[in-house]
């Protein structure tokens, strides 16, 4: 049996500031104390972050807050 994999999506800023209703300087400011996850450089002046991950971050943060 083989298992199939969901194909990676890259989603850009504006999409991450929708998600997480966070600001962007915050978000790069949590990115640069490891406590987001890293964009993925897709262009000289263009970057996105892996969507799984940013929904990773989201359900983590969820999961804690509910735990309290």
């Amino acid at each position: 049996m083989q298992t199939q994999l969901q194909p990676t999506k890259i989603i850009r800023i504006a999409t991450v500031i929708e998600r997480t209703g966070l600001s962007k300087a915050f978000i790069y400011q949590m990115i640069r104390q490891g406590d987001f996850p890293a964009s993925v450089r897709l262009a000289p002046r263009y970057a996105g972050w892996v969507e799984s991950e940013v929904n990773d971050w989201l359900n983590t943060r969820i999961a804690a807050a509910r735990a309290q």
